[in-house]
């Protein structure tokens, strides 16, 4: 058992590394003996408590309400994405030249421009809505359609906004988190945000300049591929037993940072 589970270990290490035979050493050793401790154990240097500001709450004490079924979303959403949706997205990249793939990430950049352009004036920050604007005309026009990102080559980066965000920038509590099916990590208010975003985008977007059901189903078709295609993390693959919880505590603390930082330009 001892050597199976250091070979399992040793996979995500680099191939030929040092650390692969003294990590098995050191698992083997574990089953059959019990550490000796030599002297006074020191306390950490930091511990996460010393770092949080009074008042805030701690990240990595998430509410999860429906724990059971977001463990069961958890488990669908990796055989969904190990057996279907990821073998179409590899089927995608090996077809398409990487050059291609470029043009395309950046054309839907550049349609998904509608919501963070509501998403900053909501915020009111006008001086991101004001780039979001300029990067939309220039892109739509030099770019060719957004097949090129010229914008983000004068010096006009984009101002990635949702409303899950600007729920949050006006104090809007999370609630309890939630593990959806097919999407992924999210939680109440951010749930509440991509209904909010996916109407914007229907209303005002691509979908609605175009009122064609082959359109539609194209576009949110290539739109779901190519958000897959930027996303390199795999289910079950972070070596770690606890993956459910470190997701969730990871997707707790990046939205809570997003939220500080949003009233700014990026």
């Amino acid at each position: 058992m001892a050597y199976a589970t250091a070979k399992r270990s040793a996979g995500f290490l680099t191939k030929g590394s040092l650390l692969v035979p003294l990590l098995a050493v050191l698992l083997l050793s574990a089953c059959s003996t019990a550490p000796i401790v030599t002297g006074p154990v020191e306390p950490p240097l930091r511990r996460y408590e010393d770092l949080v500001k009074p008042g805030q709450p701690n990240m990595l004490d998430v509410k999860d309400s429906v724990e059971g079924f977001n463990r069961g979303s958890y488990r669908f959403n990796y055989y969904f994405d190990e057996y279907l949706y990821r073998p179409i997205v590899r089927g995608y990249e090996f077809i398409t030249p990487n050059y291609v793939e470029d043009r395309v990430s950046d054309a839907i950049d550049n349609l998904g421009e509608i919501t963070n352009l509501t998403n900053n004036l909501m915020q009111f920050n006008l001086k991101a809505a004001g780039i979001t604007v300029s990067r939309f005309v220039i892109n739509s026009t030099i770019g060719v359609g957004g097949l090129w990102d010229q914008a983000k080559k004068m010096g006009l980066n984009r101002q990635t906004e949702d409303f899950g965000l600007t729920l949050g920038h006006y104090g809007s509590g999370s609630g309890t988190y939630l593990m959806l099916p097919v999407l992924g990590a999210s939680n109440v208010r951010d749930t509440t945000g991509l209904v909010a975003d996916v109407a914007t985008s229907n209303y005002l977007g691509p979908v609605a300049w175009i009122n064609d059901s082959t359109f539609t189903y194209a576009y949110s078709g290539i739109y779901a591929v190519d958000r897959r295609h930027r996303i390199p993390f795999r289910y079950r693959q972070t070596g770690s037993p606890f993956e459910y919880e470190l997701i969730r505590s990871l997707y707790t603390m990046k939205r809570d940072y997003d939220i500080g930082q949003t009233g700014e330009v990026k």
